[in-house]
């Protein structure tokens, strides 16, 4: 008898193995998913030079020469003006939000300025929280806008005046990288560290032999979801403090909005993270299959979000599904109020998607979770 290798022995292994496998289902569809959604998200979805960015146009007088500018720009595909007749007003209305990354003005004199040579200029603002954004799309600027103002006119060289393009990169005019990673990054600690946690709470109990002593408890299903999120909000406050702290004093990212508005963010994020985590816990049976759908769920939110990739360079399926990560919406919140000063009206449609996500992941992990073992 062969004591190193019996062939028929290496079978019987190797049919038990096969076996396991098949019957754990979850994993196995784990090692077949996630190539597939990086094949999918690196493949089709990711894309470091946006176009067709949304823009706003303040021209008062839109004479031919703005039109034959703002067909320019369009044309280089970069640009898609949204909203072609905005007000000042609106104008900064738009960018703050984030609706635009480009607000175009156009002084209200330029055709004159044009027909007397008297070197006409325009003003383009560009929201640059994001510097890898906006890079491809302003490095387009002056040469297009120069070169369809003189075909307008005729004109050849320095005939008809030279055109001035003023480039204002708002909230980051220096394009420092750390001012769009680093908020950025307190989304991801928390998203991975709460899900990932919080998603062990029952399967432990489940491994430990304890859940038959938690369902016989006299607790209803909320009073023992409360029991396993709460803990865990602690210990995302001590993370939020952590990485604020290092935000303010390392890397020197500013605080143009109320700390108020932030923490309020901060809360309804990580609590939808935890309700997540909750529902994942009621899905898997082990603590590995709890991890494992953590990374299947943090992968895609981590690519679509806007965090490793510009949000506007992705294919607008691709954008469609970002929305429906928390993570996406709180990079927009937490962005817009420490960057660009954004005040709770500004932001109220991230935190408005933060408590919806809250209000249906409650329910799914109510409705998941069983009073008697299966």
């Amino acid at each position: 008898m062969n004591r190193v290798l019996s062939l028929r022995r290496l079978w019987a292994l190797l049919v038990k193995e096969t076996i396991q496998m098949r019957r754990d289902r979850l994993t196995f569809g784990m090692m077949i998913g996630i190539p597939l959604v990086q094949l999918m998200l690196f493949g089709f979805a990711i894309n470091t030079d946006p176009k067709e960015l949304p823009a706003a146009l303040v021209a008062p007088t839109q004479d031919r020469f703005t039109r034959a500018m703002v067909s320019a720009l369009e044309l280089t595909g970069y640009y898609r003006f949204v909203a072609p007749d905005a007000t000042a007003a609106e104008a900064e209305r738009m960018i703050s939000r984030g609706d635009v990354v480009f607000v175009v003005t156009v002084p209200s004199d330029f055709g004159k300025r044009v027909e007397k040579g008297d070197d006409p200029s325009i003003l383009i603002e560009a929201d640059a929280t994001d510097p890898s954004a906006a890079s491809g799309a302003i490095s387009t600027l002056s040469t297009v806008a120069r070169q369809a103002l003189q075909r307008e006119t005729g004109a050849t060289g320095d005939e008809g005046g030279v055109l001035s393009v003023v480039v204002h990169r708002r909230y980051n005019p220096e394009g420092i990288t750390q001012y769009n990673i680093v908020p950025g990054l307190l989304g991801v600690i928390l998203q991975l560290t709460m899900v990932m946690m919080t998603s062990m709470a029952l399967t432990r109990e489940t491994e430990r032999g304890t859940m038959e002593n938690l369902l016989s408890m006299p607790a209803s299903p909320l009073e023992i979801m409360l029991g396993k999120v709460v803990p865990y909000l602690g210990v995302g406050a001590v993370q939020v403090v952590v990485v604020l702290m290092a935000a303010r004093l390392i890397f020197g990212i500013p605080l143009v909005g109320e700390l108020t508005l932030i923490l309020v963010g901060i809360f309804v994020f990580v609590l939808a993270l935890v309700i997540l985590g909750y529902l994942l816990s009621t899905v898997a049976r082990t603590q590995m299959q709890a991890m494992q759908l953590t990374f299947f769920f943090f992968l895609p939110s981590l690519m679509l979000s806007g965090f490793m990739f510009p949000f506007r360079g992705m294919p607008p399926w691709a954008q469609w599904l970002g929305e429906i990560f928390p993570l996406t919406h709180f990079l927009r919140l937490i962005r817009s109020v420490m960057l660009k000063g954004a005040d709770a009206d500004t932001v109220a449609r991230s935190l408005l998607a933060l408590w919806l996500f809250v209000l249906i992941l409650s329910l799914a992990a109510l409705f998941r979770f069983r009073r008697t073992l299966d």
